[in-house]
């Protein structure tokens, strides 16, 4: 395991590859160990999405957890950058409940690059696990121009 941080206007990010995986992504992050060729990659992709040119990261992740938490997340990974969902759309997408989803949605261990803000509840925002909570939600749906919904 390893990670690298990358200075975005969103905060200081650490990403971390596990065997091959980005597998977490978290505010505060510190480089650790040697940046694998992977976390240079997804360093290069944070920067490029961090200055508005880059849509969709494409990197290989694993999500640790059931297979229910995969398939939001994979879910969540297919919402195009400018556009959301809310968790009743992914529930009804899987079959499943709105609130498993929300619950899924909360325990994203890569926030950003699965983006788990681009989920809103029916009739609010929702919520948003990453440092800063709301305001950080609201700020990188502005940042991909999504910030319309929220006026």
């Amino acid at each position: 395991m390893a990670m690298i941080e990358v200075e975005t206007q969103f905060g200081r990010l650490g990403v971390e590859d596990t065997d091959g995986a980005i597998t977490r992504l978290v505010w505060n992050g510190r480089t650790d160990g040697e940046p694998t060729p992977l976390l240079q990659e997804a360093a290069r992709q944070l920067k490029a999405y961090d200055a508005g040119q880059l849509d969709q990261f494409d990197l290989p992740y694993h999500v640790a957890g059931s297979e229910f938490q995969r398939q939001v997340c994979d879910l969540m990974f297919a919402i195009p950058l400018g556009e959301t969902r809310t968790y009743g759309d992914i529930a009804n997408e899987l079959g499943q409940p709105a609130q498993p989803v929300g619950q899924a949605c909360g325990a994203n261990p890569i926030p950003v690059i699965i983006p788990c803000h681009r989920v809103l509840a029916a009739n609010s925002l929702g919520g948003f696990s990453g440092d800063g909570g709301i305001e950080t939600k609201v700020a990188l749906l502005r940042h991909e121009r999504a910030a319309g919904l929220l006026i």
